[in-house]
């Protein structure tokens, strides 16, 4: 029985151990999600806002023209498609959720007769693909959350390159993006966002009443030019930022659930360590009175 007690007390300070580790990882989540939201808030506007602009610039100006702009930028067959996952683990379903949906866009692109090119952000995804043989074209990781704009603009930069490249042999017809948008602390979804070419203004995104007045200084090439770079740019690091909100998100509601599991193992141990402990105690009393039964049953009297 001593055995017996000493592993169910091994376990509980296992349970233990685990328990402030996983109780420690989600009170940090929680902590950085009001930082992350507010950085989600603080950008998401102006992404709106720039999106709106060029949309009702391209539907409703006859004078606008850039390569973005066209619905069928069919060349070279080659799509670009941008997963973002975390960087380290402990966040439940966050980069699996984002590496089937990058999968299954992957795979229906492919059957469009498309070549899909992967490029990735976070070590989970990095990882999935390098496991499997099927490296992707480029990877950004591991990357710091603090440096979240910059990483932003170099993926821009990368990827506008080649979009707008004239060497066949690395331009990329379009660009989608696999991300995770945040919603509030408890709902958070996988996205899949269009970015090359741009989407005419519809749905969610329509201009109400009446459209304004463009006047083009020096004149409409130039201007979307340098407009239209800027808007895939700050799509891209507004999805990165709802990205890194999400998996905190996620990481607070996996840790609590794993607090809440360590809890349950504890009791469940101790329980048994005590029910261990009362037989121990119960085989002893039996033992003693056994033997008192025997010595009586002798006639012996020990003095």
């Amino acid at each position: 029985m001593g055995a017996q007690q000493r592993e169910y007390k091994k376990r509980i300070r296992s349970a233990k151990g685990m328990q402030k580790i996983f109780k420690a990882q989600e009170m940090i989540a929680a902590a950085r999600i009001a930082k992350a939201h507010a950085r989600v808030t603080a950008t998401t506007p102006y992404a709106d806002a720039i999106t709106q602009a060029i949309g009702a610039v391209a539907t409703h100006s006859h004078d606008a023209e850039h390569p973005f702009l066209a619905q069928d930028r069919t060349r070279t067959g080659r799509v670009g498609v941008l997963l973002i996952t975390g960087d380290r683990g402990m966040a439940g379903s966050y980069s699996s959720n984002a590496i089937r949906e990058g999968e299954q866009l992957a795979n229906s692109l492919r059957d469009e007769g498309k070549t899909v090119e992967m490029y990735v952000v976070g070590r989970k995804g990095d990882s999935y693909y390098r496991f499997r043989n099927r490296p992707p074209a480029q990877s950004w990781t591991p990357y710091k959350e603090q440096e979240i704009p910059e990483l932003g603009r170099d993926i821009a930069d990368t990827l506008n390159e080649k979009l707008l490249s004239e060497d066949d042999a690395v331009h990329l017809d379009e660009l989608y993006v696999v991300g995770t948008r945040f919603h509030n602390r408890f709902q958070q979804n996988t996205r899949v966002s269009r970015l090359v070419p741009l989407a005419m203004v519809s749905g969610d995104e329509t201009v109400q009443g009446t459209f304004p007045l463009y006047e083009f200084i020096p004149d409409a090439e130039t201007v979307l030019a340098d407009l239209i770079p800027r808007y895939v740019e700050s799509r891209i690091i507004n999805t990165l930022l709802q990205s890194i909100a999400s998996e905190h998100a996620a990481r607070q509601r996996a840790m609590k659930t794993a607090t809440d599991n360590a809890d349950t193992q504890i009791t469940k141990f101790t329980r048994l360590a005590n029910s261990a402990r009362q037989a121990e105690i119960t085989q002893e009393i039996t033992e003693i009175v056994g033997g008192s039964d025997a010595l009586a049953g002798s006639g012996r009297h020990d003095r």
